[in-house]
C-alpha cells in the first residue's frame, strides 16, 4: 500500500511533443538530422513529400518543421494543412522552406510572413541566393525563442531580394551584403505559432550548438512550452 500511495504521488512523465518533419523537393545534408539528437521530448517523425499532408495531422502532429521545397497545390493537402494550422498547432520553417508555396497568397502572407521569389512577379525581381556566405548574426529582440541564444558566425547560404512581412516580428539579423537584413522572425499569423528561420544549409550549421539551441527553442515554442515574455 505504502508502494502505491509513493507511485501516485510520483509526478506524471510529460508526453512527448510530436514534431513531424517534412522534406522533400530539394537536396540536403543527412547531418540535418543531427540537430534532433539527444531530445527524448521530441518524438520525430520524417514524412515527405508527396505524401506529407495526405491525412489529418491535427490527430498526430503537435508541431510542423519544414526543411522541403515542394509546393502544396492538391486540395485536399492545403486543406489538411489549412486546418492543421487554424487548430492552432505550430510551425517551424527552416533555410529553403521558405520557397514552399511562393504562389499561395494565403501562405507567405498570412502564415509565414515572408516570400522567397522563385521567379519574377510583376515587379518584384526573383530572389537570389549564395552559398559559402559567412554570416555574423546577431539576436535584435527579446524572446523565448532566442533563450540562451547569442551572436553567431556561420557559414552558410544567403538569401536576398525576399518579401519580408512588415507585421512579421524580426528576430535575428545580419549585415551580410549578399543576404536580406532579416533572417528569423515570428510571423504575423495569430492563430498558431510559426517561427521562419533562414538559416540551415549544410552540415557546418547543422552541427553549430547555437544553431541547435535555436531551433530546439523554436519547436517548443510553437508547441506552447515556453511562454511569451
Amino acid at each position: 500500500m505504502l508502494l502505491l500511495t509513493a507511485l501516485l504521488l510520483l509526478p506524471l512523465a510529460a508526453e512527448p511533443i510530436r514534431v513531424q518533419i517534412t522534406t522533400g523537393g530539394h537536396p540536403y545534408d543527412l547531418s540535418f538530422y543531427g540537430i534532433f539528437e539527444g531530445q527524448g521530448d521530441l518524438a520525430i517523425t520524417v514524412n515527405p513529400h508527396p505524401s506529407a499532408y495526405r491525412r489529418d495531422l491535427r490527430k498526430f502532429v503537435d508541431v510542423l518543421v519544414l526543411y522541403n521545397l515542394a509546393d502544396t497545390e492538391g486540395e485536399s493537402e492545403r486543406k489538411n494543412l489549412r486546418a492543421f494550422l487554424e487548430s492552432g498547432r505550430g510551425m517551424v520553417v527552416l533555410h529553403h522552406a521558405i520557397a514552399d508555396n511562393w504562389q499561395w497568397k494565403w501562405w507567405y502572407e498570412e502564415v509565414v510572413g515572408g516570400r522567397f521569389l522563385m521567379d519574377q512577379d510583376g515587379a518584384m525581381r526573383r530572389s537570389t541566393a549564395r552559398n559559402n556566405e559567412v554570416m555574423a548574426v546577431r539576436p535584435v529582440a527579446k524572446h523565448p525563442v532566442l533563450e540562451g541564444v547569442g551572436a553567431m558566425r556561420l557559414d552558410d547560404e544567403t538569401y536576398k531580394g525576399m518579401w519580408i512581412s512588415p507585421r512579421s516580428r524580426v528576430l535575428l539579423e545580419t549585415d551580410n551584403p549578399t543576404s536580406d537584413k532579416a533572417v528569423a522572425w515570428i510571423s504575423p499569423y495569430d492563430k498558431s505559432r510559426v517561427v521562419v528561420i533562414q538559416l540551415g544549409h549544410g552540415p557546418k550549421t547543422h552541427r553549430d550548438p547555437v544553431y541547435r539551441k535555436l531551433v530546439r527553442n523554436t519547436i517548443l515554442w510553437a508547441a506552447g512550452k515556453l511562454n511569451d515574455q
